[in-house]
């Protein structure tokens, strides 16, 4: 062979294995990035986990807290709030009564008529709107004024049959979802604004009288005779078609619950007791921390990084406005590490709430065998094209864990509630029944979230107590139930 040949050969051959030495590098780079994503995974889920264990002292340490809260104002994180609610719906209400529901963005306008003893529910109206974000953090006045307007449209709309008899006003229940001081049936002072609202002038003062005002300016004769808490109106609604809930919870955009507490077990309580000897609590349990929360460093940052630092911290694990934030915030660590998108870090990952919990309810959903979803919702919101399967997998598994940690803790939430009412050990004459109205967007339309929190509730009761609990979707809660309790607290209603 010619030396000219044998060098070519050579060459030849350091060059294949220079290329062979290429390709295992890569091959090597890519799976030790793939082993860090791993990594990450793995260590988030181990700072997620739940066992029944740790959530039997998240309820324990529930109950300890909603004692405090009742005891005296500001004992506990919890609020405890009284809702001066004693008299829940009975199903023999009769009339035409309104509601004006604030839950957030959105608020809607309901007219409800009651068939009175057994009749039900005749006839229900609703119109919607949304809040202009600069109402949102303009002033009290301009913000009750376009809430009466939409009022007072609706009104003028509606047929002669639903006009009050003569000398007889309209009533009103006013769903006002955010922590709110009640003085009274039908007043109270808000405590502080959440989800995005942000009027100075309106804390501290009575939501009722600045509603009121607003509507006289309108001329709409109507009086509020009941100011209820969405979670309230919830446990209203749940009540009026079924005598045994006595728990009422929202999961949606933020999370609450209310429950019916013996009046004498109220000591912060110093009015005369109740003829019914019961009264609906506000728990605002959004605020609930303990040292046995399962936080990672993702939701310390997220914490830090919200309006509302040191705030609302089992809402922010459990709820709606967070989970996909949460999920965002451990794919962007991955592709910063461990390059899961590709060599850059896609820019859009790096916006705080762009993924959204009903996409990440989506993803999670996703049965195709190519996650077919997962890659349009990646592509669609975050503008990350051609992923791999691989990596669709690993983001399902994500949140899996996420959904399944917030859905876990709010059931171990809900035996605290249980615990508290002495109902969490069966009685001599078997257990007693607990249904649990829920209501919310996270709870209605996440369904592998809902399942996991009642599979869970049942798990931590045990067999026996298991058959006693009962959840009950108690849909549109806040803004009928809101009407249900200006029907049961009507001014009238020694009249009928």
């Amino acid at each position: 062979m010619k030396k000219a040949t044998v060098a070519a050969v050579v060459v030849g051959t350091a060059a294949a294995v220079a290329v062979a030495a290429l390709i295992m590098r890569h091959r090597m780079g890519k799976s030790s990035k793939w082993a860090r994503a791993r990594a990450i995974l793995k260590e988030f889920e181990e700072k997620c986990a739940t066992p029944d264990g740790k959530l039997k002292q998240v309820a324990d340490a529930m109950t300890v807290e909603m004692h405090a809260g009742l005891a005296s104002e500001g004992g506990s994180k919890l609020k405890m709030l009284i809702s001066y609610v004693d008299n829940l719906p009975t199903g023999d209400e009769g009339g035409v009564f309104y509601a004006l529901d604030l839950g957030g963005t959105n608020f809607r306008v309901l007219r409800v008529q009651l068939g009175g003893k057994d009749g039900g529910i005749i006839h229900q109206e609703f119109a919607e709107a949304s809040i202009p974000p600069n109402l949102m953090v303009g002033t009290s006045e301009a913000l009750f004024d376009y809430i009466a307007a939409e009022l007072a449209k609706f009104v003028a709309e509606e047929g002669e049959e639903f006009h009050p008899p003569p000398g007889r006003q309209r009533e009103l229940g006013f769903t006002f979802s955010f922590p709110i001081m009640q003085t009274s049936i039908n007043s109270g002072t808000l405590i502080r604004w959440t989800k995005g609202f942000s009027i100075d002038d309106t804390v501290g003062k009575d939501v009722v009288a600045e509603l009121t005002k607003a509507m006289q300016k309108r001329e709409i004769d109507m009086r509020v005779s009941a100011l209820v808490n969405d979670t309230v109106g919830t446990l209203a609604g749940g009540r009026f078609t079924n005598k045994d809930v006595s728990i009422a919870v929202i999961l949606g955009t933020g999370t609450n619950a209310a429950y019916v507490e013996r009046a004498q077990a109220i000591p912060k309580w110093h009015g005369p007791l109740p003829k019914s000897g019961e009264m609906v609590i506000n728990m605002e349990w959004g605020n609930f921390r303990s040292s046995h929360l399962p936080l990672t460093e993702y939701d310390h940052a997220m914490d830090t990084d919200s309006l509302n630092p040191g705030e609302q911290i089992f809402e922010k694990i459990c709820s709606g406005m967070y989970l996909g934030e949460i999920l965002r915030r451990v794919l962007l660590r991955m592709a910063e590490e461990a390059g899961i998108f590709g060599e850059e870090v896609p820019p859009k990952l790096k916006n705080s709430f762009i993924l959204r919990t009903p996409e990440m309810s989506a993803m999670h959903h996703d049965t195709s065998s190519d996650l077919r979803v997962v890659g349009d919702k990646l592509k669609d919101i975050l503008e990350i094209s051609n992923t791999s399967l691989k990596t669709r997998r690993l983001v399902v598994e994500l949140c899996n864990i996420v959904a399944t940690r917030g859905a876990r803790l709010a059931a171990a939430g809900i035996l605290g509630i249980i615990k508290k009412m002495g109902k969490d050990t069966p009685r001599e004459s078997g257990p007693e029944k607990i249904v649990v109205a829920m209501d919310g967007g996270l709870y209605e339309h996440y369904t592998e979230y809902s399942k996991c929190l009642e599979n869970t509730l049942v798990e931590l009761l045990g067999k026996e107590m298991a058959t006693s609990i009962v959840f009950k979707h108690a849909n549109d809660g806040s803004g009928i139930g809101a009407a249900l309790l200006a029907a049961s607290n009507s001014v009238y209603v020694e009249d009928k």
